[in-house]
């Protein structure tokens, strides 16, 4: 959909669903994502088995509404999903069998277009990459691993369990179960990072002959400081050990040498054959991620689990974190029907939704077409913008962020909203 900053915001059908599973073996410092780890992801006490049942309750509450709403999916008001997409935490934990029922539901109550983008997220150790094969049986397309990087020293200093021939082994298992996209995560700007150590994962992750690469500077933000962790909140509070880990990392990150790693990105996935789509994602021909490409373009889409976000157009609406409050509302229990979880919701109007359109078209490599520019309330952020180097006029008449743009591009984003 292309930005109209003239738009009256309307509820609009989903075309996308996330459904996020917060469960990890273990719990890296730097993660702010809605995550168990330990005994609550595996052993005598686990609660996936708890979760898959809560969630199912779920995905039927909210299909009933869609259903009350737009009308039957495959019907006139409301098309059949194009893509699901199971993040986390660790997707992976489920047994592909589960990941089949689920699969099976959504199909049922929301309609799945064929040859719909299915995504499954996956951490690379032995224990957590899952089952390749049987995923790929239950229709997942698409893989998208959790390398973050591709030196063992690194990834220790990061907290994470798993070595770099870890993520060797994940992508060749699921090359052979079938699985027929498969993205890579990295991070940059790390503690104790450098440029060559950064040069080397790139070109170790390029080695494996990925479809996709996902690029992320190291974020280590405060989330109970937001006001993002009280009951409604969409965060967990962040663990006494995990806020240490950061303090002491903080002063080991540094902008320059971030701008530096991006930018020598940009030119080795170029070189690579590699389609900078998104500012933190590139891919090649005919792997661009088509459920992040729905966020992007402002599509609607619908969202379970703990913490999961849903958009439909006109209100952004978002469930609560804690996974005892989401469980307990889906339960029920006497004298009580199952319920939706407790969360938050907000309206996005005209004059937000109009910033908020093109700030994400922005995100990607079409940008907006040149006319945006010149309509108000944006036109003066555009214009400094464009005076400083930070977009630039394509031959077809769209208006693109340049490299130093995409670096600076929360500066911008901010005089639009």
């Amino acid at each position: 959909m292309e930005p109209d900053a003239t738009e009256v915001p309307v509820p609009r059908p989903p075309v996308g669903l996330y459904v996020h599973v917060p469960f990890c073996v273990s719990l890296c410092p730097y993660c702010d994502f809605v995550v168990l780890a330990g005994a609550a992801a595996r052993g005598p006490r686990s609660r996936l088995a708890s979760f898959v049942s809560a969630l199912a309750t779920e995905l039927e509450l909210r299909a009933d509404r869609l259903d009350g709403a737009f009308g039957p999916p495959g019907s006139a008001g409301r098309p059949a999903l194009a893509s699901v997409y199971f993040g986390g935490g660790t997707p992976t934990l489920l047994p592909a069998g589960e990941m089949a029922s689920l699969l099976a539901r959504v199909r049922e109550r929301y309609g799945i277009v064929p040859g719909a983008e299915i995504t499954v997220e996956a951490n690379p150790g032995p224990a957590e990459r899952g089952d390749p094969a049987g995923l790929a049986r239950a229709g997942v397309t698409r893989l998208s691993v959790g390398a973050q990087r591709m030196d063992r020293a690194e990834l220790r200093r990061l907290g994470r369990r798993h070595d770099p021939d870890d993520v060797a082994d994940a992508v060749r298992a699921a090359r052979g179960g079938g699985i027929g996209s498969i993205g890579l995560d990295l991070l940059y700007d790390i503690p104790g990072d450098s440029g060559a150590a950064w040069a080397s994962t790139l070109d170790r992750a390029l080695a494996l002959a990925p479809d996709h690469l996902s690029l992320y500077a190291l974020t280590l933000d405060d989330p109970g400081a937001e006001g993002l962790t009280g009951p409604a909140g969409d965060h967990l509070p962040t663990t006494a050990g995990a806020r240490r880990w950061r303090e002491r990392s903080r002063p080991q990150q540094d902008e320059d040498r971030a701008a530096e790693q991006y930018e020598h990105a940009v030119e080795r996935l170029a070189v690579a054959g590699f389609d900078g789509y998104e500012i933190s994602n590139w891919a090649q021909p005919g792997h661009a991620s088509r459920h992040n490409l729905i966020y992007w373009r402002g599509d609607a889409w619908e969202a379970a689990g703990p913490g999961a976000h849903a958009f439909d157009g006109r209100t952004r609406r978002w469930n609560a974190a804690r996974l005892d409050g989401w469980t307990a509302a889906l339960a029920g229990g006497p004298g009580r029907a199952p319920a939706l979880p407790p969360g938050g919701h907000e309206e996005v109007g005209a004059t937000a939704a109009a910033a908020e359109r093109v700030v994400l078209a922005l995100r990607t490599e079409r940008g907006v077409p040149a006319a945006v520019a010149s309509v108000p309330p944006l036109v003066d952020a555009l214009r400094w913008a464009l005076d400083a180097g930070l977009l630039t006029t394509t031959a077809d008449d769209r208006v693109v962020l340049t490299t130093r743009g995409r670096l600076l591009s929360n500066e911008l984003f901010s005089r639009l909203v």
